[in-house]
């Protein structure tokens, strides 16, 4: 059974309903940290993902943050800052940012609904799915240039070469 099948009539859900709802589906841990604020838990790969969803109301947007940890060398953050810009020109849904101060990879989107507009199951799940798919594909390229010592054209080709086959 699809996720929207379970809930034919999203209208009358709040957006962080709907995000609880999606992380029963899929079996994820999290918490409800407030009527407008969910934080929950997505194995990946390479990480264990943190996300936040929060709505906010005043400007009417589904704000999502992904966060993994990182600690790269202090000499490397050059590098870690430069992939970064390459990175967020390759991607078209999102971008990521580096906290220094928390020691976090952050991936962030937000889904403006101004006008009342209404989040679709469909829509979140798809927002989720790309800030891990987002993550999972450019960790590798993050752990090259910060700890592998690998170039910034380097780490960029593994994460956007095509895979071919399985291991």
């Amino acid at each position: 059974m699809s996720l929207s099948e379970n809930y034919l009539q999203t209208e009358d859900l709040h957006p962080i309903d709907i995000v609880e709802s999606i992380a029963e589906h899929h079996e994820w841990e999290f918490d409800r940290v407030a009527d407008d604020q969910i934080a929950m838990a997505v194995e990946g790969q390479w990480r264990t993902y943190s996300i936040t969803l929060a709505w906010s109301s005043h400007d009417e947007t589904l704000r999502l943050i992904c966060t993994f940890e990182m600690e790269p060398p202090e000499d490397k953050h050059a590098e870690l800052y430069e992939l970064l810009n390459r990175i967020n020109d390759s991607c078209w849904a999102g971008a990521f940012t580096w906290w220094e101060e928390q020691r976090l990879m952050v991936f962030r989107y937000g889904l403006v609904l101004t006008g009342g507009q209404l989040a679709t199951l469909e829509q979140i799940d798809t927002m989720i799915a790309t800030a891990v798919l987002a993550a999972e594909r450019y960790y590798p390229a993050f752990q090259l240039a910060t700890w592998g010592n690998r170039s910034i054209e380097e780490s960029m080709q593994v994460a956007i070469a095509e895979a071919y086959g399985r291991a």
